[in-house]
């Protein structure tokens, strides 16, 4: 009776070890092809954290951008004309339309650019016409585009403008001068100066 117990404990053993031996080579099978789809799932997945970064740094430029806004447009102040004067001299414009982000000092007349980036610039004048005018925009002290007008005997008043766009690296300073010699109408809001941020870089 034990033996036979023994014999039937044993059979049943030798069973149970000859099976897992056919599971495994089966499993050694599944597991390489497991295995080869987990290494691909991998490979999507490292793709896709990256994207995620990738769009995750854009957002956060995008959101920069979006407070880093730059527009200001200013005009002249007073009576009459300014100019002539002996030498060129840099035109202030007092008197502020809109000044988001606060580049633009109204007491010197200056733009100083608070961040890297490409900018648009424009300038208008509004002058009699028996002086010359002669604007000029600088950045920093590299002339850029001017305005210029003759003089004339039967021309009583002009308008003249010019407009560029501009790289410009925080600190870059951008303003408006006026040729020795001539002048522009500085009453009203005939005479100005305007600019904006277009891109950040």
């Amino acid at each position: 009776m034990i033996v036979s117990i023994c014999l039937l404990v044993f059979f049943c053993c030798g069973l149970n070890f000859a099976q897992p031996e056919d599971e495994l080579s089966i499993s050694k099978t599944e597991f390489d092809a497991l295995k080869e789809k987990l290494d691909f799932l991998e490979t999507k997945l490292r793709d896709t954290e990256m994207r995620q970064i990738n769009c995750v740094s854009q957002i956060a430029e995008l959101k920069n951008e979006e407070r880093t806004k730059v527009i200001f447009s200013v005009t002249t102040s007073g009576s009459g004309a300014v100019g002539p004067f002996n030498t060129e001299t840099t035109l202030i414009y007092r008197a502020v339309i809109t000044n988001i982000g606060d580049a633009y000092s109204p007491s010197t007349g200056i733009f100083t650019a608070p961040v890297a980036g490409f900018y648009y610039f424009s300038i208008f004048c509004h002058a009699g016409g028996h002086n010359r005018v002669q604007l000029f925009l600088y950045k920093n002290n590299q002339y850029i585009v001017e305005v210029y007008d003759h003089e004339s005997a039967s021309d009583t008043a002009d308008n003249g403008g010019n407009a560029v766009f501009v790289q410009l690296q925080q600190g870059d300073q951008v303003y408006v001068r006026l040729g020795a010699n001539t002048h522009v109408w500085g009453d009203g809001t005939t005479t100005t100066f305007n600019g904006f941020l277009v891109s950040q870089i």
